[in-house]
């Protein structure tokens, strides 16, 4: 089955709500493809390597959390921005990207998805733009200390996580905000955290960690967040009859 370009984009809106949002660049079509689309394919990140296996894949969209254009960049299309933009165009492949939207959609987001795969529920939102999820362990227990949540986040995700704050400290209530929201860390504190989870840590916040009594966990960037993309581009495609490909490319951040 196949459906257009335009009705693709009505659904990807209506479920992800973009105009609810301030972001930091441009929710819904970045590039324009070809006007019927079959197959869509999700990623991460609109990277060279993503798009070269898109068109491998034969998709005629590709569906990202990070898309190509961002506040405040440079115009120009030069170096990486044109080797992207050259392989869209010329293989005719439409770029939806959505960013905060998809942090934040309730069930399908990159934190929504995230607290799935860590086995937590969320009972509360917090942050600007209610971006972050805070709550407990689905079977209603905790964590010993900061090590065993740790150990438990770094088995799901297969990768290493940077830990900080206090060693000993039981852990029952669980804040999360996927990607770079290290900026999020106080908030999460102020929401009665005793333990939040992010992509990354700067400087700051292993002090912060370490005078406030709460835990901070980076569990990567991009780790934290291959969960949202494919779960709504799954479930559009599904919808509307398309087939739907996830392609992980791998990032260390």
């Amino acid at each position: 089955m196949s459906t257009t370009r335009q009705d693709l984009l009505q659904a990807f809106d209506a479920l992800l709500q973009p105009a609810r949002f301030k972001d930091y660049g441009p929710n819904g079509l970045q590039v324009e493809g070809r006007p019927e689309v079959r197959k869509i394919v999700s990623g991460v990140t609109a990277s060279l390597a993503l798009i070269e296996a898109a068109v491998a894949a034969r998709a005629d969209a590709i569906f990202v959390h990070h898309g190509l254009f961002w506040r405040g960049q440079d115009g120009r299309v030069t170096g990486w921005m044109k080797q992207r933009l050259a392989l869209l165009l010329a293989q005719d492949i439409n770029l939806f990207a959505y960013h905060l939207p998809l942090d934040a959609h309730p069930e399908l987001g990159n934190n929504a998805q995230l607290g799935l795969q860590l086995g937590l529920v969320a009972g509360a939102r917090f942050g600007e733009q209610d971006l972050g999820f805070v709550g407990s362990r689905g079977d209603g227990g905790g964590f010993a200390d900061v090590a065993a949540l740790a150990a438990h986040v770094q088995q799901v995700l297969k990768r290493p996580v940077v830990q900080a704050g206090p060693s000993q400290k039981p852990i029952r209530n669980i804040a999360w905000c996927t990607g770079g929201a290290q900026g999020y860390f106080e908030a999460a504190i102020a929401a009665g955290a005793d333990a939040f989870i992010t992509g990354e840590i700067s400087e700051p916040q292993a002090h912060y960690a370490r005078e406030m009594g709460v835990a901070f966990i980076a569990c990567g960037h991009h780790a934290s967040e291959r969960y949202g993309a494919p779960a709504v581009a799954g479930q559009v495609a599904a919808q509307l009859g398309l087939a739907h490909e996830f392609i992980d490319i791998d990032n260390p951040a």
